[in-house]
């Protein structure tokens, strides 16, 4: 598979998920833009891999948690309609809205790693192992972060990281 046919059947997939994982859609394009230049230096050898999706699909998930580190602060905002596929429609759409932005508010607040490793089992319905693989940790370190942002879901609470996110260790 040529780098053009890879591009023309997966961006979709790779903007749909990076936007998933970073609640932006204009970051998740971002993200996609960098991780594509790098992998078409690289494509030589990414494409001779069993799985280019599963290589390519790390790099977006390696991009957005180094985001974090790199770009100054930036608000997260999580226009429902990047999502509209991920919830099912009820009987009242104004509950059904209320509770998708409710519920979409608090996937944003959650720490990074969770929020991938939570996107990556429930969004890309990926196995333990495949998470840790693209997280680079353990499955037992993946499993943890999923426990964990599930855990923060039911509560109802969510972690000391606000929607505007604090990078590069300065809050401006």
């Amino acid at each position: 598979m040529t780098f053009d046919d890879f591009v023309a059947t997966r961006l979709r997939d790779l903007l749909r998920y990076a936007t998933v994982l970073s609640c932006d859609p204009h970051l998740a394009e971002d993200i996609v833009q960098e991780v594509l230049i790098r992998a078409q230096s690289r494509w030589r050898r990414i494409g001779a891999l069993d799985s280019p999706l599963h290589y390519v699909r790390r790099m977006v998930t390696n991009e957005f948690l180094s985001w974090r580190r790199r770009r100054a602060t930036r608000d997260v905002s999580v226009p429902p309609e990047s999502f509209s596929g991920l919830v099912e429609t009820g009987h009242d759409p104004i509950v059904v809205f209320d509770e998708r932005d409710a519920m979409l508010t608090r996937i944003a607040r959650l720490p990074p790693r969770q929020r991938a490793a939570l996107v990556l089992r429930y969004y890309e319905g990926l196995a333990h192992a495949e998470i840790a693989s693209i997280m680079r940790c353990s499955e037992g370190t993946a499993r943890s972060n999923i426990s964990r942002a599930l855990a923060t879901l039911r509560s109802g609470t969510e972690s000391a990281a606000p929607i505007s996110t604090r990078i590069g260790g300065k809050e401006r």
